[in-house]
């Protein structure tokens, strides 16, 4: 099964709140993780990563192939699931991966072939990474769309983390860097304000929630390390661009806007990370709405009775979609050039968002979030234990990684998750275990 060239490659479309009811989150712990070994299943998730990390080398700076050998995207290493191995790894003890990583992104902000500005690239090949000349070799299906905020403001955080747990002034040096480029180039002074998409063909005067909550968490933290007051102020623009976007009547973040000035009502693009992402950026009431909305209206359980699904026998699994077109998607219609297609109102299960729910409940901690979390979490353990068990990374067999979808799924942002292995989705279960919060120092 193959995967998409973008992880997020539109902002466009309106806002539907029937779904699935939440039975993840109405699971007592004991029902949901009878058999829940958390100890366990972080060494299995670190062992996974770290696997992925060493799959074409053990030594030297390197990045970690994004998803399973067979999922279509061979080596292929998104920034933003390498940086969230960087700060996954650091959570577990392992810094000397982690910084693997990170000396390998340094070396990608100042050896590419066409740029000088310090940008990254959305992805590059973990194989062959650099070129016989010294530059850096980007996947011409991900390098040619140019550079978005979101990605750069991951790198940055984890960089940040690097700089803060290392004491190491590359790193900070490199953060301060990207901070810059975002800032150079990105910042908006009209319409919603705040950070465009970034320097994208065809996105460029397009804003989206999710990264300009990305650079108020980012800028926060070069805040804190530079002691520059310019960055809380650069952090604020970012911030109130996410509160323009708020939808009072319906208590949730949109998605963004696709000119800039004009926000995006679509039925359909109404995502999950938005909402738990305010909260674990900035911990403010709006966002703890946002959050219970969340947990309320994208969620689903995929069963192998569903049509399409991939699972088999009894297994089941609960959790978290990546957005309401998740559960509005058209069952005549192919997911990401796959004949693999939804019921309506019911959905296959988003991996990484469901750590991102389990993780944001967990870091609120009100009454019943404790359970709800953990509920979340014995069902990641379950999906860890039977799904993608063969899969290969760098040809050899790597378990204890987390699929990024239970079965194909549609994001309803033109493009699909699948049940390949994935750094990312496994990053995140890792840190939800940990209950480590990525925008805060680990």
């Amino acid at each position: 099964m193959s995967l998409p060239l973008t992880r997020r490659t539109a902002l466009g479309g309106a806002a539907a709140l029937g779904v699935a009811a939440p039975l993840a989150l109405t699971m007592t712990p004991a029902q949901a993780t009878p058999t829940r070994r958390p100890r366990a299943d972080a060494r299995a998730a670190t062992s996974f990563l770290q696997r992925a990390v060493d799959a074409y080398r053990t030594s030297g700076f390197r990045l970690a192939q994004s998803y399973q050998d067979d999922s279509g995207l061979t080596d292929i290493a998104f920034v933003y699931d390498n940086a969230l191995a960087i700060i996954a790894l650091l959570a577990a003890g392992d810094r000397a991966r982690a910084r693997a990583i990170g000396d390998a992104l340094l070396y990608a902000m100042s050896h590419d072939e066409t740029h000088t500005d310090y940008r990254l690239r959305q992805a590059y090949h973990a194989n062959t990474f650099v070129n016989d000349n010294g530059t850096v070799h980007f996947g011409w299906e991900f390098g040619l769309v140019g550079t978005a905020v979101g990605d750069m403001s991951w790198a940055g955080i984890a960089l940040a983390q690097l700089a803060r747990t290392t004491k190491r002034p590359e790193y900070l040096e490199g953060a301060v860097r990207i901070g810059n480029w975002i800032q150079t180039n990105t910042h908006s002074t009209t319409g919603l304000k705040g950070y465009t998409f970034g320097e994208t063909a065809g996105l460029e005067q397009h804003k989206s929630t999710e990264h300009n909550i990305d650079v108020f968490a980012f800028f926060s933290l070069l805040r804190r390390l530079t002691g520059r007051a310019a960055w809380t102020r650069r952090a604020e623009h970012a911030w109130d661009f996410v509160e323009r976007v708020w939808n009072a009547a319906g208590g949730f973040f949109w998605t963004g806007s696709d000119d800039g000035a004009t926000i995006n009502k679509a039925a359909g693009q109404l995502p999950l990370d938005v909402q738990t992402w305010s909260w674990l950026a900035a911990r403010q009431s709006l966002s703890g709405k946002a959050l219970d909305w969340a947990r309320t209206n994208l969620v689903s359980t995929d069963t192998p009775l569903r049509a399409n699904s991939a699972l088999s026998g009894n297994f089941s699994l609960s959790g978290a979609v990546f957005a309401s077109g998740s559960l509005l998607a058209d069952p005549t219609q192919n997911i990401g050039g796959q004949s693999w297609n939804p019921k309506p109102d019911v959905a296959a299960v988003w991996l990484e968002g469901t750590a991102q729910l389990a993780l944001a409940l967990s870091d609120r901690g009100e009454r019943g979030d404790a359970d709800r979390a953990d509920a979340l979490l014995g069902q990641l353990s379950s999906a860890q234990e039977t799904l993608g068990q063969t899969q290969k990374f760098g040809g050899t067999v790597n378990p204890g990684g987390l699929v990024a979808a239970s079965s194909p799924l549609d994001t309803g942002f033109g493009f699909g998750y699948f049940p390949n292995l994935h750094v990312g989705a496994t990053s995140w279960y890792l840190m939800a275990i940990l209950e480590t919060n990525p925008y805060r120092f680990v």
